[in-house]
């Protein structure tokens, strides 16, 4: 098959999984999760049941695919930064950039809409527990592009890299508690701003405080949870 066949094939089915999540959501924000059929969102997105199941294997994904973009960001962020810019630098910037933009996933945003995919998300045990595994995928991720080694070294700390992989191919110890505790803290971040705008304040009126938070967990993260050593 051509180069430009095969991209055709990969946009058709990058329209045919949106089709099926959209149809999913939208059927979860109006019904509730738990009420909706698997018949029902294949028959709104108008695919059969196997091709459903080709594309998702649960209704979680189907809630969930929106996330499935941000997996590998912060491991790209990393792999992507200039070069002498450290792995925290970089990602504090993108998380930064990410509040002034109000990206959703900072959870400084109070469109409608967003507003009500949260409170389905965080409002249903089960897509609780599914994000659990996107989670997990983005520290992986993570943790192999800082195994990797900096871009342009750790002058900003002048911390050792952490490209030695202690069991082969795996990434070192140390990259992977690094990128379990930068994940979280975002994670904290972003669900911090959630419980602002959710308790009705607006985007722009709490955008100062989730900046200041954003800067104090990161310090908080350079200086290795000094205060609580």
């Amino acid at each position: 098959m051509s180069e430009h066949g095969t991209g055709l094939r990969a946009r058709k089915r990058q329209r045919t999984y949106r089709a099926i999540s959209d149809a999913a959501v939208s059927l979860f924000l109006e019904r509730g999760f738990d009420t909706v059929s698997v018949s029902e969102i294949a028959e709104a997105a108008e695919v059969s049941k196997p091709t459903l199941f080709r594309y998702f294997p649960t209704k979680e994904d189907m809630a969930l695919h929106r996330f499935a973009d941000h997996e590998d960001e912060a491991a790209r962020v990393v792999a992507g930064r200039p070069a002498r810019e450290s792995p925290l630098t970089a990602l504090e910037n993108h998380f930064l950039a990410g509040l002034e933009a109000r990206d959703p996933v900072t959870g400084l945003c109070d469109e409608p809409e967003v507003l009500s995919f949260h409170r389905l998300l965080y409002g249903t045990p089960e897509l609780v527990a599914r994000l659990h595994s996107y989670t997990a995928r983005s520290e992986e991720a993570l943790a192999d592009a800082l195994a990797a080694g900096p871009a342009g070294g750790a002058a900003e700390t002048g911390a050792p890299e952490t490209g030695t992989a202690e069991t082969g191919a795996a990434p070192g110890l140390t990259a992977r508690l690094a990128a379990g505790q930068l994940v979280t803290s975002q994670r904290v971040l972003a669900t911090a701003n959630w419980r602002r705008i959710a308790d009705g304040a607006r985007a722009d009126s709490v955008s100062g405080a989730a900046r200041q938070d954003a800067r104090r967990a990161f310090a908080l993260l350079r200086t290795g949870l000094t205060p609580f050593a």
